[in-house]
């Protein structure tokens, strides 16, 4: 007998922003755009040559001879995305291995999964090449708290302006 059938909805509901922080922070440690993108770029390139469409009755197959190719491909870009995703030290050759992948399904996998599958892919290695790793003596913040990163930041700026004003001022009394 089901006493509240409501009350396990409002229990997801009342830890949703706190998971909504873990995932942001987690998110914001790896190239999880780059791998997003390169997963992404996989599946285009895995499903046409074994995709049967039909239009209007008339059978449409783009099974041709590289279908071992797309397998092989798309397969590639599908662990390259997991992997930019769980090892975020691997972004460089994650990243790379993508844009060649990509290049490469052009020719050999159906225009690339039909250009869907390449422009993925070149997205997707060059965020991973371009993605730098949060500086380790960043000041951490709160997860959502934007205001004390704002105002450290404005601060910080501040300081760093003052400073440069007062040695171009030291410079042109000195001379």
């Amino acid at each position: 007998m089901i006493t509240n059938p409501f009350g396990r909805g409002r229990e997801l509901l009342a830890r949703a922003p706190q998971f909504r922080r873990g995932f942001r922070t987690w998110r914001g440690e790896r190239p999880f755009w780059a791998g997003l993108f390169t997963f992404a770029a996989g599946l285009p390139i895995l499903y046409w040559p074994y995709a049967n469409l039909n239009l209007g009755g008339i059978p449409l197959a783009l099974s041709t001879t590289s279908g071992a190719g797309s397998l092989v491909i798309g397969t590639l870009l599908l662990v390259l995305g997991v992997a930019l995703c769980c090892r975020p030290h691997l972004r460089v050759f994650a990243g790379i291995a993508t844009l060649l992948l990509a290049v490469i399904s052009f020719p050999v996998a159906n225009f690339g999964g039909l250009f869907l599958g390449v422009g993925s892919g070149l997205i997707g290695g060059s965020l991973a090449c371009a993605w730098l790793p949060p500086p380790a003596g960043e000041p951490s913040t709160a997860p959502g708290d934007e205001t004390a990163a704002t105002a450290t930041t404005g601060a910080t700026a501040t300081t760093a302006a003052t400073a440069t004003t007062a040695a171009a001022g030291e410079g042109r009394s000195g001379s």
